[in-house]
Order: C-alpha cells, then sequence, then structure tokens
C-alpha cells in the first residue's frame, strides 16, 4: 500500500501526531499476498497436529499471486501440501465447521472426488444430499475404519475439525490427525483454510500458478 506502518506506529507510541492516509489504495493492488506456516510434527512423536493459539510454526513461506486462489495454493505447496488426487476424509466436528465446509464438499463431489466422512459428518452430508462414504471412528474397533484407509493411504486429503473437549472426541481425533501425520497424508484443521484451499485447487490447476519474479509484482 505504499505506507510504512512499523514508522508510524514507532511515531505513534513517542506520543506524535501520524497523519492518516487514505487506506482505499491497498485495495486496489492488483496482486495477493498469502502467508503459509511450516509445521514440523513428524518429528515431534506423539504431538497433537492441531492449530490453536500459541505459534507452532517452524516456518513459514509468503507467496504473491493475481488472485487470492493463486496466492494460498502458491503458498500451501510451497509448505508441503499436495493437491488431492482422488479422495478427501471430512470429520467436520461442530454444526458450525460442517455447515462451513458443505459448499466445498459440494465442490469437490462436482470434480469427480470420493468424500469419505466419520459418522456425524456422513450423516450431515446425507441430509444436504452430499453422496459419501462412511468410515467409523478408530474407537468403533470396525472396518471400513478411518485409521485404515489412512494408512493404507487411500485418503488423499485429511480434514479433521476438532469438535469437543470430551474424552471420546479428542481421543478419537487425535488418533486421526496423529495418523494422518505419521501416514504423510496432508491434514487441515481449520474449516476456512480447508474452505479457502478447497475453492483454490478445484478453480486453479497447475498451469494457472504465473511465476513471476518479486520485481514484476512491485512494478504494478
Amino acid at each position: 500500500s505504499g505506507n510504512n506502518l512499523i514508522k508510524k506506529a514507532t511515531q505513534v507510541l513517542l506520543g506524535k501526531k501520524v497523519a492518516r492516509d487514505e487506506s482505499e489504495r491497498v485495495y486496489d493492488l492488483p496482486f495477493v499476498g498469502v502467508k503459509a506456516p511450516q509445521f514440523s510434527f513428524t518429528r515431534l512423536p506423539g504431538a497433537d497436529p492441531v492449530m490453536r493459539v500459541d505459534m507452532v510454526s517452524t516456518g513459514e513461506v509468503g507467496c504473491l499471486g493475481d488472485t487470492a486462489e493463486e496466492a494460498l495454493l502458491k503458498s500451501m505447496l510451497s509448505v508441503g501440501y499436495k493437491i488431492p488426487e482422488k479422495t478427501v476424509l471430512i470429520s467436520g466436528g461442530p454444526i458450525t465447521s460442517k455447515v462451513a465446509l458443505l459448499s466445498a464438499t459440494q465442490l469437490l463431489v462436482k470434480r469427480g472426488y470420493q468424500i469419505y466422512a466419520t459418522q456425524g459428518t456422513h450423516r450431515f452430508f446425507a441430509e444436504n444430499n452430499v453422496p459419501s462414504s462412511l468410515l467409523f471412528w478408530p474407537s468403533d474397533a470396525q472396518e471400513p475404519n478411518v485409521l485404515t484407509y489412512i494408512k493404507e493411504k487411500k485418503i488423499d486429503l485429511v480434514i479433521n475439525i476438532p469438535k469437543n473437549l470430551s474424552k471420546g472426541e479428542l481421543d478419537n481425533d487425535y488418533k486421526i490427525r496423529r495418523t494422518a501425520v505419521d501416514s504423510g497424508v496432508p491434514l487441515l484443521t481449520n474449516a476456512r483454510l480447508a474452505k479457502a484451499f478447497i475453492k483454490a485447487f478445484c478453480t486453479l490447476e497447475m498451469k494457472d500458478l504465473k511465476i513471476k519474479s518479486w520485481g514484476e509484482y512491485k512494478a504494478m
């Protein structure tokens, strides 16, 4: 936007008056920047790979794109995520997250993806005319079981949204997340990010990701 916010913040802290600049320009920029975190849960055996308020990333990558979808997809691929080929597992958590993921799941189905879901999410999808295949919880000890499918690499992307703090939910969700990380299967634990990621890879192909230098973006 051309505004040095650090310089202005310093002046404010020193008690000096700072002129208010027009902020509209930032919304007119012809490109978008997205920063994605890099995690090292594979090197932390037993750690729960779920995002909370604490800072657990070991690095991050910032990428620019002509659109938010392009910038997001570039950044996610840069930190190790892969675009799923055929299958996506969704354990949607609370009803608000299930609703938030509904349109993204419909887009996945439209694109030909096979959707797998745990009990509550499977039932929610059925009520909303979204086809999915049921996978049982780890604690159910029956097949088809979610852990078996993850370990056997039958799942290309795991979306697991924590639901509540009951022991059963905590144990099952933890096992799903930990098995995904240990099996090298991409994992998302935030509904908004999952929805944005799905929209990005369903609307863009690899050939759509433009390779530009930093100078080309600055010159815009």
